[in-house]
């Protein structure tokens, strides 16, 4: 019964689409139910039923199968059909994308060879404008608003002479904005060349920055104070401090970013620290 009813049955689970097997493992499970009906006298009787309800389980699950099959097979079709699509179409803009750049490339070198007459930017004017461009930079770092007097021209200064006290207190609102309060004393107003002010400013937002990044405090205290010749600033944290000696140069990074440039425009720079003890850095530039 058990070879009957489940071992000639499973037949028809390799039979899909395949008319001839079919018909065979079809003829196969009437002689079993003809020679258990024979044998068991009845066709009534147990093992007749055994094998008619292998044979019917078996063909149920078949059936079930080669419905599936095609459909499960047409999804993935489908599938790999938009996958081809999206991918064409990624390519199809990636290539009108490239031959935009490209168009738009070959006409502005055209533009400018007209517009130059065939003579390319001479290397004065190349310079003026890089230079033009480092000073907007500065300024913005520092925090500046450009205002747009006219199509391409912005003023940031009012004056070749800015006043300290404005910049500061811009460099004071940045700061606080990345969490670090920087607590002011001494002079409120003081007037210095554009040059000069612009390294300074830079040596001091470089101080703050390295109290915001490695003091582990959340304030910092500036005072400033001048006389006839220097201007002087003096940046005190609380932090935790270190040892100068067991620091190497590269990694300080003090004497790069703020000595050499304070020292560019007749200004110096120095440094005091110890570890638990904060940090003080005292700045000069010249009026």
């Amino acid at each position: 019964m058990p070879l009957a009813g489940g071992g000639l049955a499973s037949l028809l689970m390799a039979q899909r689409g395949h008319p001839v097997g079919l018909g065979i493992a079809a003829a196969a499970g009437v002689v079993s139910v003809t020679v258990m009906s024979r044998a068991s006298g009845t066709v009534l009787s147990l093992p007749v039923s055994g094998v008619l309800l292998g044979w019917v389980l078996v063909a149920v699950v078949a059936v079930w199968i080669s419905r599936s099959i095609p459909r499960v097979a047409r999804r993935i079709y489908t599938i790999g059909t938009a996958h081809r699509a999206e991918r064409q179409a990624s390519e199809t803009e990636a290539q009108r994308r490239q031959g935009a750049r490209l168009l738009h490339d070959t006409v502005l070198a055209t533009l400018t060879l007209l517009a130059h007459s065939g003579v390319g930017v001479s290397e004065h004017a190349m310079r003026e404008q890089a230079a033009e461009d480092a000073r907007l930079l500065r300024h913005l770092r520092l925090g500046a608003t450009p205002q747009p007097q006219q199509s391409g021209d912005y003023s940031l200064t009012r004056t070749e002479e800015s006043p300290l006290g404005q910049t500061l207190e811009s460099v004071k609102q940045r700061f606080g904005r990345m969490g670090l309060e920087v607590a002011w004393h001494g002079t409120g107003q003081v007037l210095l060349p554009t040059h000069v002010l612009d390294a300074f400013l830079l040596a001091l937002g470089e101080c703050l920055e390295n109290v915001r990044r490695h003091a582990g405090v959340p304030e910092a205290h500036v005072t400033i104070v001048h006389d006839e010749a220097m201007v002087r600033a003096m940046v005190t944290d609380s932090g935790v401090g270190f040892e100068l000696d067991a620091v190497s140069s590269e990694r300080l990074g003090f004497k790069e970013s703020v000595v050499n440039r304070l020292r560019e425009v007749g200004g110096d720079a120095r440094l005091f620290s110890a570890p638990g003890s904060g940090t003080t850095v005292v700045l000069e530039a010249p009026r």
